[in-house]
């Protein structure tokens, strides 16, 4: 992506705010591959606790998320931001002593407090022209995602040298680096001020939660974390069952994520170049769905769980693109940072059920369960969003 234009303030509040977003994500992201092996030999273990203990982080998030961000045009945004990453810190660190799933669920619990992202992207907003704001939120964007892809290949290697209790620490130690740049790096605004189209607006709240087009597309995310959070509670399990052990599972991850963003481009060429925004979001999101299907099925080998991963990934990240793309083009301007708001609260609040109605699937049906779950959301998405019109990129005319 392209920077040229932004001027060096702008440049050097893009990259620092983004390292933030990524040292907090990638810590959080990094135990995706291996909690569920781990947190089963704990002596509370449950499918069901782990799942919440897993997910919980979710619900915090959801919960605080909007608040902080409303707090920080009162206090500061640095103010709020070094909080939440203390309370993040916290949390990790409370996670890294338990040695028992109800102690790492209020570690993520307050890890989840630390909810900063609004908080975050209102001071980008402070700090760069109207003009060029979006390039900001790109980079901003863009860089989350490559640390999500980074965490799930690091977090195997991770755990084999930390152990899983080491990785909580570890995130504690890159909050504080968080903050560290938060203080170093990142310019100080000349002034606070709300941005309709960044931040959450109280008074438009009615009028974003009133529209069906949007409430689609936050079904969508909350469907798309949801089984995203449920898929990781068995596929750690279906790769130890093939014979990969938890500190070995990067070597499937890396090739996966590979070859899944190259399966993506095309995709994306289809959606914006073509006008076909409407049919590509349908195939992706019946890719999740058979991904369940190929996870069931596995029998204890290797291939078809592989193949399944790679069709996930290239539908999760088209989606993941695709998604806040979609938002922002239907809310109204005003309402932008609102009609966000509400679906990252709904993102972060999939999250929190994939974790407990995943778990609770699972340890009532066992891992066909589980991914049972996934595939029956996968398909109440793909229906609500068969019978919607299409978003925008296909007739160019908005939902109703």
């Amino acid at each position: 992506m392209s920077v040229a234009k932004l001027s060096s303030s702008e440049r050097r509040a893009a990259l620092s705010l983004a390292g933030i977003f990524a040292l907090r994500m990638f810590g959080l992201f990094m135990i995706y591959p291996v909690f569920a092996v781990y947190a089963r030999n704990l002596p509370d273990a449950t499918p069901s606790r782990v799942g919440l203990a897993f997910g919980i982080y979710g619900l915090a998030q959801a919960v605080f998320q909007m608040p902080l961000g409303l707090l920080s045009d009162r206090v500061g945004r640095k103010r709020v931001i070094a909080g939440g990453l203390l309370v993040f810190a916290l949390g990790s660190a409370v996670a890294g002593m338990s040695h028992s799933l109800a102690g790492i669920a209020l570690g993520r619990f307050l890890q989840g407090m630390g909810a900063v992202g609004s908080a975050v992207l209102a001071l980008a907003a402070d700090l760069s022209r109207e003009q060029q704001r979006t390039k900001v939120m790109a980079v901003i964007g863009v860089t989350i995602g490559l640390a999500f892809g980074l965490a799930l290949v690091a977090g195997p290697m991770l755990e084999g040298w930390f152990g899983v209790p080491g990785m909580f620490w570890l995130t504690a130690v890159l909050a504080g680096a968080a903050i560290l740049l938060l203080y170093v790096a990142v310019p100080r605004p000349e002034a606070l001020e709300v941005h309709g189209e960044t931040e959450a607006v109280p008074a438009l709240l009615a009028r974003v939660l009133k529209d069906p087009a949007l409430l689609r597309l936050d079904f969508g995310i909350l469907a798309q974390h949801a089984i995203l959070t449920a898929t990781f509670l068995g596929v750690p399990l279906v790769m130890q069952a093939a014979g990969v052990a938890a500190d070995h599972a990067w070597q499937v991850y890396l090739p996966v994520l590979v070859a899944s963003v190259l399966a993506m481009g095309p995709m994306i060429m289809l959606a914006e170049r073509r006008g076909h925004m409407h049919g590509v979001m349908l195939a992706a999101v019946a890719a999740m769905g058979l991904a369940q299907l190929g996870f069931m099925a596995h029998a204890g080998g290797l291939w078809l769980p592989a193949v399944a991963l790679t069709l996930f990934f290239a539908a999760f990240n088209f989606l993941e693109a695709a998604l806040p793309a979609l938002i922002s083009r239907l809310a109204p301007g005003k309402a932008r940072g609102t009609a966000m708001g509400v679906y990252s609260s709904a993102q972060f609040l999939g999250i929190f059920l994939g974790g407990v109605l995943g778990g609770w699937c699972q340890g009532r049906f066992g891992l066909v369960g589980g991914f049972g779950f996934s595939l029956a959301l996968a398909c109440l998405w793909f229906l609500s969003t068969w019978r919607s019109q299409p978003p925008g990129g296909d007739a160019g005319s908005r939902p109703k």
